[in-house]
């Protein structure tokens, strides 16, 4: 028996053979799934709908994947699921420096792809009941440890699925040390030492990311550190 929809997806690919695939196959697993063929038609879907995950190809006419996840990122912190022919480390992390929570390269196994997007859904923080939230003062910007959230004054700080994921590592161990394998590990899984570089590397791609949004000087971190030898640690006051 199919469970009711548990996240609202919205598919964009301009190949409407595999919109088509992807949608029926999704939704035989339980999601609500919206198709669009391109950046114009997810736009306006957008603008109506709220949805729980992006899945975008990148070799779109038009506005490419990449670029229109640099200009989702402006305004929105839905998860992004980058499709890609491209397997080299420099378009993933392109990709990643856009704003993306992960890439998926073509030709993919289908469950894969069921995998990956359910890694990423679990990583969204959840909003919990107020019970006494602890709190970390980075300067001007304070991080609610109960839920999960970033806050700018009384104005909330848009993070992606994998930039609170880091939060939450680095808020539950402040003023430690964490490698950046545990970090790679933490946020994906890699299967060879190329797939680990590569993820690391990403890493400090997300770091860097997070840096601006918590960070006076992001060149000159004070609260998000890097310790040489030992990995990155959250220094709070």
């Amino acid at each position: 028996m199919i469970p009711e929809p548990q996240a609202h997806l919205l598919v964009v690919d301009d190949d409407e053979r595999i919109r088509g695939l992807l949608q029926k196959f999704l939704m035989r697993n339980g999601f609500l799934v919206t198709i669009a063929r391109d950046a114009a038609q997810a736009r306006r879907l957008l603008a109506g709908l709220e949805f729980d995950m992006i899945v975008l190809d990148v070799m779109m006419p038009g506005v490419d994947g990449i670029a229109f996840t640099r200009e989702l990122r402006t305004r929105l912190s839905v998860p992004i699921l980058l499709l890609t022919a491209r397997g080299e480390t420099t378009s993933r992390i392109s990709g990643l420096e856009a704003g993306a929570d992960d890439y998926l390269i073509k030709p993919f196994e289908p469950k894969e792809l069921l995998l990956r997007i359910n890694a990423i859904l679990r990583r969204v923080p959840h909003v919990q009941p107020e019970v006494g939230p602890k709190m970390l003062h980075l300067g001007t910007v304070r991080y609610d440890v109960d839920r999960g959230e970033l806050w700018q004054g009384g104005d909330p700080v848009r993070l992606t699925a994998t930039e609170a994921q880091l939060m939450r590592v680095f808020a539950a161990q402040p003023g430690q040390p964490i490698s950046r394998e545990t970090l790679a590990g933490d946020l994906t899984r890699a299967e060879t030492a190329e797939e680990k570089t590569g993820q690391e590397r990403a890493v400090d791609v997300q770091i860097t990311r997070l840096r601006r949004k918590i960070e006076s000087d992001p060149k000159q971190p004070r609260y998000l550190q890097t310790v040489r030898g030992a990995g990155y640690m959250l220094a709070p006051d």
